[in-house]
């Protein structure tokens, strides 16, 4: 806070020019507060929630992010309605997995990181731009990761200028890394991929690639113990999000639930799912 004649005046850090970047900013000026400064004393060890399983999918137009909504820490449910699933921006989602604490900070950072740029350069970042934004964040965060506290988003949006969806996922150190076609991270997506191998083909609607992300999250928590599935009991969808010219917009729970609804009566007698 500034004193004397200054007082009630803006800081000059606030009234000087920068870089597009607001992740720079802060970083010079209060650094302190990027949840990637942060260190646990060494030798130590922190339990902390988890979220886990996000997958996604192109269709013509665009492309379907989904998650589950359950945290865990070891052995105990954490959360059952977590969201994991956030827009970045008009045109991109993002999906969480790993610490959820540390990736809900990131994921509010980045969606400041990119209306920060669009404030100061005036345009919309590509889609390759964003992914690399997010991407510098992430390998910002490798001290915590190396303590446990890792970071996996999976990003996806629509491309302006190709005019389709596209899919990057990331590692602990940063590495981006494009994908095709369906991509799953977190602990249920070894069988989330074997489903969207399974039932994901050309030329789906969106409808349809809701359809079969709402399958590959049933068949991983179908394994995977930390992955949640429909709780039709306590009415607890996936969190869905559909990216396309027309932007990002997150399916409602009228509509889940029949699409919800509609797997769970094709599996009676079928624990198999779709083929």
């Amino acid at each position: 806070m500034t004193t004397g004649a200054d007082a009630g005046r803006l800081p000059a850090a606030y009234l000087s020019a920068g870089s597009s970047s607001f992740t720079e900013f802060v970083g010079a000026h209060a650094p302190q507060l990027l949840p990637s400064r942060r260190v646990l004393p060494p030798g130590s060890t922190l339990e902390a929630p988890h979220g886990t399983t996000i997958v996604t999918a192109t269709f013509d137009g665009g492309v379907v992010m989904a998650g589950d909504r359950r945290a865990t820490m070891g052995n105990i449910i954490a959360n059952r309605d977590m969201e994991k699933v956030f827009a970045g921006d008009e045109y991109s989602a993002v999906g969480i997995a790993g610490t959820a604490g540390i990736a809900i900070e990131l994921v509010k950072l980045f969606q400041v990181e990119l209306e920060h740029y669009e404030k100061i350069e005036g345009t919309l970042l590509s889609l390759e731009g964003k992914a690399n934004r997010l991407a510098s964040m992430i390998r910002s965060n490798l001290g915590m990761a190396m303590q446990g506290l890792s970071v996996v988003p999976l990003f996806a949006g629509y491309d302006l200028d190709r005019q389709l969806g596209r899919i990057f996922s990331y590692d602990v150190t940063g590495g981006c890394y494009e994908e095709h076609d369906h991509h799953s991270v977190g602990s249920g997506s070894l069988f989330a991929r074997g489903a969207l191998k399974k039932v994901w083909r050309p030329g789906l609607s969106a409808e349809e690639v809701v359809s079969v992300v709402v399958e590959a999250l049933y068949d991983a928590a179908d394994d995977d113990s930390a992955t949640g599935g429909p709780d039709v009991g306590r009415r607890i969808w996936p969190t869905v999000a559909v990216v396309g010219p027309e932007g990002v917009r997150f399916v409602g729970d009228d509509d889940l639930r029949a699409v919800v609804e509609a797997v769970i009566a094709a599996r009676q007698g079928n624990p198999g799912g779709a083929r």
